[in-house]
């Protein structure tokens, strides 16, 4: 580029924040097979199943993360903040919010919820993949010889760059912008935050224990972040962890997981996936095996999915009736334990093989807090999960707010069956030995 002439930029408008421009780097990203699949993807995975406007996608909210990335670095230089930062990290920033999704699999992270065994890895483990896709490499060793290393260190959460927070952390720029897309297509009144005001409290500030420059926020900021808070519980629970988004969400995993046990489907085969194209390769896999039970049940169940012929509620509990600490380490994910559970249930409520789902979504992230607390007087304190006596309760507000949205419930395919409550509480708070000695035992569950 001629010194003196203008960068280029492209102008996209949004009807989220109207207008974004791309710079030449980010046009090429964007513009680069990587990333185009992401249209492919919903950002909500099966929640279009509930509000039919849910059809955005991956490619829509990460351009809005990167457009946040730009107006949080433009409000961090006005202050002179950026002084002390590596400038190639000041390009490299908006750069790994446009790719920060870059790996997700179909339906973005219903499948991440089989675990890690069963994949390659949780999408930002996979995300080497894509960064080293020639366009997208190409785009960011423009920046840096080293860019693809240093984008992917700053979407896994393991960067020094004392701007890693606007990637990921507490008030990474991801959360504020998937709250207000998802209200929005929604047709949720949940979502509101009061963006102007957060990106204005964000410092750069050093650590007071070891001197460790890092993103944090102006105590004038501290309503901002509750109004972030609040409508996350809002939205989950309303919105993500409502009981129908829920009943599709356990329909697909259980397509995935028996897909994946029948060797249907390679777990390598959902990397790079896109909705639709991985479940029109379940349907003609499954053709192609006329005969074989289990290819048939999944080509069944991929079948109630695109009808909405979902599991039904069998029984519903809310977290609080819980003992979480005994329930938290089998329950949350999707365990060989868990399906032994499922699989008890649906023999003893006269169900085929895999038509009985026990759900209980964890999200242990989307509410914790860690960061730097800026107050009027210039003192620089560590926001943790205790809080601070006297000053805030936000991290202890996050955790009931985390428990008050979390529920437990038993579905039922293709027909409901009626769970006592009861009888599902006693099993989810049994330890993880006693639920094995159970399952163990001839004796029924119900």
């Amino acid at each position: 580029m001629s010194e003196g002439k203008p960068a280029r930029s492209i102008v996209l408008r949004d009807p989220l924040w109207d207008t974004i421009r791309l710079d030449e780097t980010a046009e090429q990203i964007v513009d680069s097979p990587a990333y185009q699949r992401l249209r492919y993807i919903k950002q909500l995975g099966l929640a279009h199943m509930v509000y039919p406007g849910a059809v955005h996608t991956r490619f829509d909210h990460a351009l809005g993360v990167y457009h946040l990335a730009r107006r949080a670095l433009a409000a961090l230089g006005e202050r002179g903040d950026l002084a002390q930062v590596d400038p190639a990290d000041c390009r490299l920033i908006p750069l790994a919010a446009l790719l920060h999704d870059i790996g997700h699999y179909p339906f973005s992270h219903a499948v991440e919820e089989l675990g890690e065994e069963r994949l390659p890895g949780y999408h930002e483990a996979v995300v080497g993949v894509f960064l080293a896709d020639p366009e997208v490499r190409g785009a960011l060793e423009s920046v840096v010889p080293d860019g693809p290393a240093r984008v992917e260190a700053l979407i896994r959460g393991r960067s020094a760059s004392p701007l890693q927070g606007l990637v990921s952390g507490s008030l990474d720029l991801d959360k504020i912008e998937y709250l207000k897309r998802d209200a929005r297509f929604c047709g949720v009144p949940y979502g509101e935050v009061d963006v102007d005001r957060l990106l204005d409290g964000l410092r750069l500030v050093a650590d007071p224990e070891t001197g460790r420059l890092e993103l944090g926020v102006h105590e004038k900021g501290v309503a901002a972040l509750e109004s972030l808070l609040f409508a996350k519980y809002q939205m989950f629970r309303n919105v993500y962890w409502h009981h129908a988004v829920r009943a599709a969400t356990v329909m697909y995993k259980r397509i995935v997981e028996d897909a994946l046990a029948a060797d249907l489907l390679e777990g390598s085969e959902l990397v790079g996936q896109t909705d639709e194209a991985l479940l029109s390769q379940l349907e003609q896999r499954a053709a192609q095996r006329p005969g074989d039970g289990a290819a048939a049940g999944v080509a069944e169940r991929v079948a109630g999915l695109r009808m909405r012929r979902l599991p039904k509620r069998a029984a519903e509990v809310v977290a609080a009736e819980l003992d979480e600490d005994a329930a938290a380490d089998w329950l949350g994910v999707d365990t060989a334990l868990k399906r032994r559970l499922e699989d008890r249930l649906a023999a003893e409520l006269r169900l085929a093989g895999g038509d009985a789902f026990v759900d209980y979504p964890e999200k242990l992230a989307m509410f914790g807090l860690d960061l730097l607390l800026v107050r009027r007087s210039g003192e620089v304190l560590r926001l943790g999960p205790g809080g601070r006596v006297g000053l805030i309760g936000l991290p202890a507000i996050a955790e009931q707010l985390y428990r008050t949205a979390r529920v437990l419930r038993c579905f039922t395919w293709p027909e409901r069956r009626e769970v006592a409550p009861a009888a599902l509480v006693a099993l989810a708070s049994l330890p993880r030995e006693a639920i094995a000695r159970r399952l163990d035992d001839e004796a029924p569950l119900l």
